[in-house]
C-alpha cells in the first residue's frame, strides 16, 4: 500500500471532488458570493472565516513539506483579513485549491517511512497524524460551510 498516494488523493478529493461524501470545497463554494461568504448567522463563524481557517492549516502543512519551519498558532487560523470584493473572495478560494494541490503533490513524494516520523517535533505527533487530521478537519468544517450556505439562503 502506498500511504502517501492515498493521503494525497484524500486531500485532493475533499478540495475538488471524488470522495465518498460527494462534497468538496470547490463545488460548495462555487456559487457563494463574497457577501454571502462574510455573512454571520446567529453569531457563528462565516463561510469566509471557515474557509480561511481550514486553508490556514493546509498552508502550514505546505510550508513544512517545502522544508520550512512549523510557524503557526491556532489563534491565527481565524484571523481572516478583510475581504473587500468578489475578486478577493475568489482569490481566497482559488488559493485554497491551489495550495491543497501543491501539498498533495509533495505528500505523494514522501517516502512511506516519513509518515511515521515526527512532524517537526515530537509534541505534534507524526506526519500521518497531521495530514490525516487536516483532511478530517476539512470534512468537519465543510459540513458547517454547507449548512451555513443553506441558512444564509433561507
Amino acid at each position: 500500500m502506498n500511504t502517501p498516494l492515498l493521503l494525497a488523493k484524500h486531500l485532493r478529493e475533499i478540495h475538488t471532488g471524488g470522495n465518498w461524501t460527494t462534497t468538496n470545497l470547490r463545488d460548495t463554494l462555487a456559487d457563494v458570493t463574497w457577501e454571502e461568504a462574510q455573512k454571520s448567522v446567529s453569531g457563528l463563524n462565516s463561510i469566509a472565516v471557515l474557509t480561511y481557517h481550514t486553508t490556514y492549516y493546509v498552508d502550514v502543512l505546505l510550508k513544512v513539506l517545502q522544508g520550512g519551519p512549523l510557524d503557526a498558532k491556532d489563534e491565527y487560523s481565524f484571523q481572516l483579513p478583510p475581504i473587500q470584493s468578489e475578486d478577493e473572495w475568489k482569490e481566497l478560494v482559488a488559493n485554497a485549491l491551489l495550495n491543497a494541490e501543491k501539498a498533495a503533490v509533495l505528500i505523494e513524494q514522501l517516502p512511506e517511512e516519513q509518515l511515521f516520523r515526527y512532524f517537526t517535533d515530537e509534541k505534534y505527533g507524526n506526519y500521518y497524524r497531521n495530514i490525516s487530521g487536516i483532511i478530517e478537519h476539512m470534512h468537519y468544517h465543510l459540513g458547517q460551510i454547507s449548512l451555513l450556505k443553506k441558512l444564509i439562503r433561507l
